[in-house]
């Protein structure tokens, strides 16, 4: 426990921030749209990254500078594009739970997503390969760390995606819904800018 638990709290505080998955996820949730795929994607894939990490694959992306640009672009692209439909939403309104529930989308489409949104961030490498898998080394069972880490991410994507359910009622409110559109897409825009100007 020793690991583990420094594991947990520190895996756990890198993903409470709000981000573009996070919103993701918690829209997924309010919508109740392949909430249950959402969240074992979100956290498998951490559980993939963190493992490498704490294996010490952040030396090779340490060796590869190149790549962190590359992800940095088009992980940028990809949250305009996505933070400008969610504007676009936002703009029509008049939309509540209800009609959401209905255009889910596909769950071919809503993990393609999800994956754009996990893989596609220089930030998840930087928190999961370089952070934890320095934090790692620093501790008797590396294992142990990285499973507290992978647990925080279960935990918390699972928490999220179907705590989300308990703030339905105030989404029935087409309003509410323009704001947490609106909401997503300026945070997307943020997260965008913040990596153009990394």
């Amino acid at each position: 426990m020793t690991s583990f638990l420094p594991g947990f709290y520190l895996g756990f505080s890198l993903i409470l921030a709000i981000g573009s998955q996070n919103a993701f996820v918690l829209r997924q949730g309010l919508m109740r749209a392949h909430v249950f795929w959402v969240c074992l994607t979100c956290a498998l894939s951490d559980a993939v990254l963190i493992s490498a990490g704490v294996a010490g694959f952040g030396a090779l992306a340490e060796a590869v500078p190149w790549l962190e640009t590359v992800m940095r672009w088009f992980g940028a692209a990809f949250l305009i594009w996505y933070g400008a439909l969610n504007a676009r939403s936002a703009w029509r309104g008049g939309q509540a739970l209800d009609a959401a529930d209905a255009r889910g989308g596909s769950l071919r489409s809503t993990l393609l997503v999800v994956l754009a949104l996990t893989w596609l961030n220089p930030h998840v490498y930087l928190d999961t390969l370089m952070l934890l898998g320095a934090v790692s080394a620093q501790y008797p069972d590396k294992l142990a760390f990285g499973a507290g880490a992978v647990t925080a991410s279960f935990v918390f994507f699972f928490g999220l995606g179907y705590g989300a359910q308990r703030l339905r009622p105030l989404f029935a409110n087409p309003r509410s819904w323009q704001v947490l559109d609106a909401a997503i897409a300026l945070t997307m825009w943020a997260i965008a800018v913040k990596l153009i100007l990394m």
